[in-house]
Formats: structure tokens, sequence, C-alpha cells
């Protein structure tokens, strides 16, 4: 993680301030301290000017395939309560060394411009393969900001105190090529191209002020191949996400809601945890000891004490012989909580990489929450699972980092342009 520094890229000026309003062109003038090459990187720039502001696609009927579009405008950022589509990217990036606020304040208004483009099926303005943007197929792309970028922008005093990593769980086995990050781009499509190439643009922008950490890519069922009223499910074969939090029926779990403390109204925080799976040994159980495990049938994803998935759990119904119908150590029941506030949004993706050598499989779960204060709700959760979960057997979490969501963007507006005013 980088930290501010004297001769940081772009130097400081109006037309560096949010709501303002220069060229897109006089954004891109790398400055003094920018690295090597970063003038180079951007010079055929204009180039491609003409082909980005060529006229949108005719209009097709909304429901075509790869033709839905999510708006980007407004109070809230895409990508936390829209409908989860089919496959994600998660990317990382580190702030270059000398970046400050001027830095980051250009780098967020090349993203709000490229993002808002992206998103409506038009080509990001430096776009050089501008026909892979007429399929938006339902994209989104969500900001999110590590504690870095507060410091190299000198807003320490407006970082939330949750924005830094979890503390350690006892089950945790961390690699640091998944873990921390000055910046989240969370890219989101029903179709993979789609997610590739916004990639590409958004990465491709940043290089001037920031570098790729990490990247790591997921997918579950597409939409339609779940019958409504249920669950997609992981590669254990387990309903995945079961009893989830509605954003719109308790906001106040997902997002800021007032404006007290540093952080402002309409941002939230995102958790991602990369937890491996060792299908193998998962492979090895018998369905009755799957089952038990999670607390929940395989075959329709009910508790084991219920008919339907939604039922409610009985943790207090016993045997004939006396022992609970759910484990003590059921995931489900170490999930659950009598407090309220110990929830979340979850938005899981499963994710399958090439093994290692001598390996069947590497694979796992992207387990991504959303929150308003990740420590008061998620922590709660994760303390009591790392304590006495069966599933702790089959499951190990290598990768973790904690951002801070920006607000969304208004009509006029730039993300983050609340703190960097």
């Amino acid at each position: 993680m980088t930290t501010a520094g004297a001769g940081a890229p772009g130097a400081a000026s109006d037309d560096a301030r949010p709501g303002s309003g220069p060229s897109r062109r006089s954004l891109l003038r790398p400055g003094a301290a920018a690295t090597g090459g970063a003038a180079a990187a951007l010079a055929g720039r204009g180039a491609w000017d003409a082909a980005a502001a060529a006229p949108a696609p005719a209009p097709v009927a909304a429901d075509a395939a790869g033709r839905v579009t999510v708006p980007f405008r407004g109070a809230r950022q895409a990508g936390v309560a829209t409908p989860q589509p089919a496959f994600v990217a998660l990317v990382a990036l580190d702030l270059v060394a000398g970046a400050d606020r001027d830095a980051v304040t250009r780098l967020m208004r090349i993203w709000t411009d490229d993002v808002e483009r992206l998103m409506a099926g038009r080509p990001g303005l430096a776009d050089t393969e501008p026909e892979l943007a007429q399929v938006p197929a339902a994209l989104t792309v969500t900001v999110a900001w590590g504690p870095g970028v507060f410091t190299a922008a000198g807003i320490e005093d407006r970082r939330p105190s949750w924005l830094a990593p979890l503390p350690a769980f006892a089950v945790d086995r961390l690699e640091d090529r998944w873990c921390g990050g000055d910046l989240l781009l969370q890219v989101c499509a029903d179709d993979q191209v789609t997610v590739a190439h916004a990639v590409r643009v958004l990465t491709k922008e940043a290089r001037t002020f920031a570098g790729v950490r990490w990247v790591q890519r997921g997918f579950r069922n597409s939409p339609g191949t779940v019958a409504p009223g249920t669950t997609a499910r992981n590669l254990m074969g387990q309903v995945d996400g079961t009893r989830n939090v509605d954003p719109d029926v308790e906001p106040h779990l997902v997002w800021q809601v007032d404006d007290a403390g540093p952080w402002v109204r309409d941002g939230s925080s995102v958790v991602v945890r990369r937890i491996a799976m060792d299908l193998d040994t998962w492979d090895e159980l018998d369905r009755v000891g799957r089952e038990n495990a999670v607390g929940r049938r395989l075959a329709d994803g009910a508790p084991l004490t219920g008919a339907h998935e939604h039922d409610e759990p009985d943790l207090d119904a016993r045997d004939a012989l006396g022992f609970t119908v759910i484990s003590d150590a059921a995931h489900i029941r170490r999930a659950r909580t009598d407090d309220p506030t110990h929830r979340f949004l979850r938005r899981g993706y499963s994710y399958d990489d090439t093994p290692a050598a001598g390996a069947l499989s590497d694979s796992g779960l992207l387990f991504v929450a959303f929150q308003a204060d990740p420590v008061a709700q998620l922590v709660p959760v994760q303390e009591r699972l790392a304590e006495a979960d069966l599933m702790n057997l089959w499951t190990t979490p290598v990768g973790s980092a904690v951002f801070a969501v920006l607000p969304g963007a208004r009509e006029g507006e730039v993300l983050g342009q609340a703190l960097l005013v």
C-alpha cells in the first residue's frame, strides 16, 4: 500500500477539482512525478476520441440478450443492491508512489466518465475495441477505496474507523497475493467478454495513477437457470445465500443512512474473502454428513427441521435419541444470532482456477459482503464461525480485504466528490 508523498503525479490546479469542467485530455496530462513512460502510455489517447464519440448503437428491445443496461447515475452505486449477474471480476489496485489528492481526483474523474459510458453500452473515451462495449449485459462497476487512498489524498479524518484489515481469525491461512489494496473495482455482468473488456478499459486508464495488485474472477448460476424463490448453489452443491438481507427493506444494514461520523451518506463497505474449498475430501463425505455439516438438505436447501428452503430452522428440535437435529457446530447454527444487527448483504461467486501440479482442483468461494459497518455486523459472525463451524474442515480463508464503497454520482458529480471537495 502506498502513501502520500512529495512530488505526486499531476500538479494541483483548478481543473482537478471535482465538479469543475476541464476537458478530458487535461485530466490525462501526467505530472512531474508520474512513473516513467506514463506520458508515452497516454500519448495516443486522443487518436481514439473520434471512435469513442461515435453514435450509440441503434436501440433494441430492453430484454434482448446482452442489451440490458443498469443506470449509473444516482445517490448509490450500482452493483450492491442490483440483481446479481452471472460473472464478476474483483480487481484491487495500488496507487503509484507519490500519488496525492490531485492524482486521486483525476482518476475518479476518468473512471466516472468511462464507467458511465460502459454501463450504458457505449465505449470508453479511449476504447480501442469499441464494438465490445455494445453488449452491456447488465454491466455494473462498483468503485471502492482502501485505507491508502485516504492517506494519499490527505483525508485521514474522513476515513471510517472500520476501514482496516479484519482481525485475525483462527481458521485464516491468508496469502498476501489475495489481500489488501488501495482501490477496488467490482465489475459484474451476464457476459464474460463484457466483464473482461470493462476491466481492460478501466485498468488501462488507471495506469498513470495505479497498478493492479490482484484480480479474482468468479461465476454463479446465470439468470433464469435458478427457479424463482430458490437460491443459487456453490461448488459444494449447497444453496449459498439463503435468507439474505433485502437492502430495500433494511437499508441501514447496507448503506450509511445518515451523516454521522467521518463516512458519508449512501456509502457502504465491502469485504472480499477468498475461501478455498477442499472439494477432494468433501467428495468423500456421504450425503448425510454433508447435510449435517451445513444443517440443510442438499435436495432443496431446506433446514433439517423444515420442509422448504426459507423455513426458519428449529434449533431446539431433537431426534429420538435426544440429540439436536441441527448439530451445535452446523454452519447455519453458528452463523445465526439473536442480534438483528449481525447481518449483511452477501453476493458470493464461485471460482474454479487451474490446480497446482498433482492436485485435482483449485476451487472455492469469493465471499463478497456489503454492510454499513463490517466490525459491528460481520466480525461477530465470522468469530462464531471460526470458533466451531463444521465447514472449517473443508473450507479455508486464504484472502481478505476491506474497502469503503463510495456513494453514487448524481448528475454532474464525480465518484468520491463528497470526500475530495
